[in-house]
């Protein structure tokens, strides 16, 4: 039977979310080829260019399938900084569904932050803007279409400045997240994860 590879990520922002960059933009920044070297293994789902945190990869295709497939509901949590401070009516948009392209966003769960979250500088910074208070929000979404969260934010008035993804939930009970990883560190799941990750 074979042994498949799971690899918990840290994405650093402006990172692309694959091995090999062939566009004119190659060399402004960088892929997953600088952070690891292991052969065949792919990541499960994406995170934009300018988004950060967790990214899982792996070489098992009925995980990735799994994990992906978004009639499968596994849950994905972001921390998410946005302009200005958004009310409990903005908040309730987010988790009763927002339209974007037509279509409506599935139900969420929206928590404002009393505290920014303990997260590494971003390097570059977001813009600093004086006038313009900025605030955390923790998303957690069962799908993942292009740059939902950040429409999502959008249609409520309240745009992303960053985003980083701090957990994708396996179990009730299990999640892999970015706890105890620096940006730029991968590690291997642990066993209980790796037998929580197989049995989904």
């Amino acid at each position: 039977m074979k042994k498949y590879s799971y690899i918990l990520f840290y994405k650093p922002y402006n990172v692309l979310c694959q091995f090999t960059d062939d566009t004119p933009h190659a060399s402004e920044r960088e892929t997953l080829k600088k952070y690891i070297d292991i052969p065949n293994i792919y990541s499960v789902g994406r995170l934009d260019l300018d988004s950060e945190g967790l990214l899982l990869l792996t070489d098992n295709p009925r995980v990735k399938h799994r994990l992906c497939d978004p009639s499968f509901a596994h849950p994905r949590t972001y921390w998410v900084q946005v302009e200005n401070i958004p009310s409990l009516e903005s908040l309730k948009k987010l988790e009763n569904g927002v339209i974007i392209k037509g279509k409506k966003t599935k139900k969420a769960i929206a928590l404002k932050l009393e505290n920014e979250p303990k997260l590494p500088p971003r390097n570059p910074p977001i813009r600093y803007r004086k006038t313009i208070p900025t605030s955390w929000i923790e998303l957690t979404l069962t799908e993942g279409r292009n740059r939902q969260v950040r429409r999502m934010t959008a249609s409520i008035n309240h745009p992303t400045l960053r985003l980083v993804r701090k957990a994708i939930a396996l179990t009730p009970q299990i999640q892999l997240t970015i706890d105890n990883l620096d940006v730029g560190q991968i590690r291997e799941l642990t066993p209980q994860e790796r037998q929580a990750i197989e049995s989904i």
